[in-house]
């Protein structure tokens, strides 16, 4: 019971800090909050305004028409790219960004051939307008998978139903598959801002002002600390909201499931089949956001990192291989360590709520837990990291003797605390998932034999588990070696990482010498994806195998 009450203190204290920077407010704050909304807080909210407005609407329109075009029509190629399609979850948007400023730039062969074509052209990728298109590129994903699942389970049923009724193929698509995707797309579009709004690296580069550049330039250039949380807090709050309505659309989803909608994927010969015309339709549909979401980037980065190599005044290789060596060491070791201490926490938490016959109060604090852990990976970096360093500021000023802000800030300790607190709900979400398929009976007959919990845990549960452990690793894994805010500001002196290296060299216009990390980082972003992908198709093969006729 302590421990969990512990655990639960550690993760809301990063909130609790963030909100706790609006009480005891003097004189001198209140007045420098009103300067703040006189000056620079109608940008942050201008920017973040239109950016939540475009990336949504960007992302429902490319993710929901690749779900329809691939789940409801049946075409030459159709299966590999409904796979393909999914390539660009592995693209972070400001690795995008990167490679679209040097292949956009105004000396570029791009520009040039359209100065040339069009006297005065001239267009800067760095501006709103293109950070929209890095987010949507790479963020479609998000709707189109929840879109295609919907529309998977029932829609290809109805749509026959709606085909025998005499109904147009529009009518079919406006009345029967876009309301069954409706809740989908509407999960998958707050993901999707979620995700921009917690996003540092595209915002900074291209110069925006938004919440998350803002609230780094007030902790790390002005040093305040006060408007810093302020901003976190404000970002929290709209952070919040999304995540209510993304819950909200996601038991939608699973009210409109039904039981008898399987084996949806044996029916594919019942697909309308595309004509040549349309079939190039659908290829362009589908194809041109893996193209721009995910293969010209990858070639972009290609090149880049092709010439720097070959290129006269490049370091020399082993140079070059000794500090790649040890941006990926401090990656890998910073993914390992929160990896291992987020699988740890989520399997103790689940396998508490597992027991049964709790106490009342102790059950209220076990899904009080939950949801505060589940609530971690919707908070942007920033604004945990922020939460994080604000009251070891206050603590460190009570009790400086204590050196809590050199443990945190010198150490890895404090960059693994912040990991925790956005990722161990991805852990906790997978060990979820496999406890689900453990029957609790199982657990009642070990008891009955006279085992402890201990050794259930041990002997029983964990070798059921290992495979959602090692997805749960896996992922947690992932997402650290991209997150880039939260290791900005917690990372120990002369500490740098594959994101944050990646971000520096960008920054500073070496293009080249960033293409290597900023690959590095696509690579190990497709393990997922891949998982993903192999987890739809063992999820066909069954349909297709319960759609069988007995032998």
């Amino acid at each position: 019971m302590h421990i969990i009450g512990l655990l639960a203190v550690l993760i809301a204290l990063p909130l609790f800090g963030i909100l706790a920077a609006w009480f005891g407010l003097d004189a001198a704050g209140i007045d420098n909050l009103r300067q703040q909304m006189q000056t620079v807080l109608p940008g942050y909210l201008a920017t973040s305004g239109w950016l939540a407005l475009m990336v949504p609407l960007g992302v429902v329109v490319i993710g929901g028409a690749a779900a329809v075009t691939v789940s409801l029509f049946e075409f030459r190629g159709r299966r590999w790219l409904s796979w393909a399609l999914l390539l660009p979850m592995a693209m972070p948007a400001y690795v995008s960004a990167y490679a679209y400023t040097d292949f956009l730039q105004y000396a570029g062969a791009v520009q040039s051939t359209l100065r040339g074509w069009f006297p005065g052209w001239r267009m800067d990728v760095r501006g709103l307008p293109g950070a929209v298109c890095m987010f949507v590129f790479t963020l479609y994903p998000y709707a189109y998978l929840l879109a295609r699942n919907a529309l998977s389970e029932r829609g290809m049923h109805l749509m026959e139903a709606a085909r025998m009724l005499g109904t147009p193929l529009s009518e079919r698509i406006r009345r029967v598959a876009l309301p069954l995707a409706r809740p989908a797309l509407a999960a998958g579009a707050a993901l999707a801002l979620m995700e921009t709004l917690a996003d540092y690296g595209v915002s900074a580069y291209f110069g925006l002002t938004t919440f998350t550049t803002g609230i780094y330039k007030a902790w790390v250039v002005l040093d305040d600390r006060i408007a810093a949380a302020q901003y976190a807090s404000l970002l929290l709050l709209f952070v919040s909201v999304l995540l209510w309505l993304e819950r909200r659309e996601q038991g939608r989803m699973r009210f409109a499931a039904t039981r008898g909608a399987r084996g949806s994927e044996g029916a594919e010969a019942r697909l309308p089949q595309l004509s040549r015309a349309q079939t190039l339709a659908a290829w362009a549909v589908c194809g041109l956001p893996v193209v721009l979401g995910f293969v010209l980037p990858v070639a972009i980065l290609l090149q880049l990192w092709a010439g720097q190599w070959g290129s006269s005044d490049a370091a020399m290789p082993a140079f070059d291989l000794a500090r790649y060596a040890g941006w990926v060491w401090n990656s890998f070791r910073f993914g390992g360590m929160a990896a291992l201490a987020a699988i740890v926490l989520a399997l103790g938490l689940c396998f508490a709520l597992r027991g049964a016959h709790l106490p009342r109060l102790q059950g209220l604090v076990l899904r009080l837990t939950a949801r505060l852990a589940g609530m971690g990976y919707a908070i942007p970096g920033s604004v945990i990291a922020v939460g994080i360093l604000l009251p070891v500021a206050w603590l460190q000023a009570l009790w400086p003797a204590a050196g809590l802000g050199v443990l945190l800030t010198a150490s890895s300790l404090g960059v693994i605390y912040a990991y925790l607190v956005r990722f161990t709900a991805v852990a906790v979400q997978s060990v979820e998932s496999g406890y689900t398929r453990i029957p609790a009976s199982l657990d009642e007959a070990a008891r009955t034999l006279g085992s402890s919990r201990a050794v259930i845990a041990w002997r029983l549960h964990m070798p059921l588990l290992w495979r959602s452990l090692a997805v749960a690793a896996l992922m947690v894994f992932v997402d650290v070696v991209k997150e880039l805010p939260a290791t900005l500001l917690l990372r120990p002196f002369d500490t740098d990482t594959l994101a944050v290296i990646a971000h520096n060299l960008a920054r500073d216009e070496r293009l080249g010498e960033a293409a290597l990390p900023a690959l590095s980082i696509v690579l190990v972003g497709l393990a997922p994806v891949l998982l993903v992908m192999r987890a739809l198709d063992g999820r066909r093969r069954t349909d297709l195998q319960s759609a069988l006729p007995p032998a």
